[in-house]
């Protein structure tokens, strides 16, 4: 099994996925993140060799600490999922060898997929409230992200969906 470590959560992959925290690419944190005005970044690229699908993985870990951003978390997504993929692209270009070839063979991939990990408490509390529904944000996710992937996911770790990953 791969393992990514993303804030406090430990995803594991199988052995053949190509898997990457996009956010640290030195092309993205030295020349793609300031260009055009600024670029986000997803979390993780995963490429399934098997079906050829290439997976964003974007991870929101509120357990602890609430969130404090203006902007709906459906937006943050789009934008990060929106600004990953140009990023590709101009890696696949411009990138240093091991990245450009990672950007092409995620440009290479049949099938693209979005996935946002939320991670809130198990139970409702003052202290620790389950600020956000799932279902209404993957809801207004797929509505915003449509051309990119009708069928955009939002999961945590309890139920994971159709991916086919482990987070723990």
């Amino acid at each position: 099994m791969t393992t990514m470590q993303v804030e406090s959560l430990s995803f594991q992959f199988p052995d053949t996925w190509a898997v990457t925290r996009y956010d640290d690419w030195s092309f993205y944190k030295n020349r793609f993140k300031d260009a055009c005005g600024g670029n986000k970044a997803i979390d993780l690229l995963a490429l399934d060799p098997v079906d050829r699908t290439l997976w964003l993985i974007e991870v929101k870990d509120y357990r602890r600490h609430p969130r404090e951003k203006v902007i709906e978390l459906w937006d943050e997504i789009a934008l990060k999922s929106r600004d990953t993929l140009a990023g590709l692209v101009a890696a696949r270009f411009n990138g240093e060898d091991a990245e450009r070839k990672q950007a092409l063979r995620s440009l290479q991939a049949r099938r693209l997929r979005i996935v946002f990990h939320l991670e809130q408490p198990e139970k409702h509390s003052k202290l620790f409230p389950r600020s956000f529904d799932p279902a209404n944000i993957q809801q207004k996710l797929r509505q915003i992200v449509r051309p990119i992937d009708p069928h955009a996911l939002v999961v945590e770790k309890n139920q994971m969906g159709q991916v086919l990953w482990v987070v723990t």
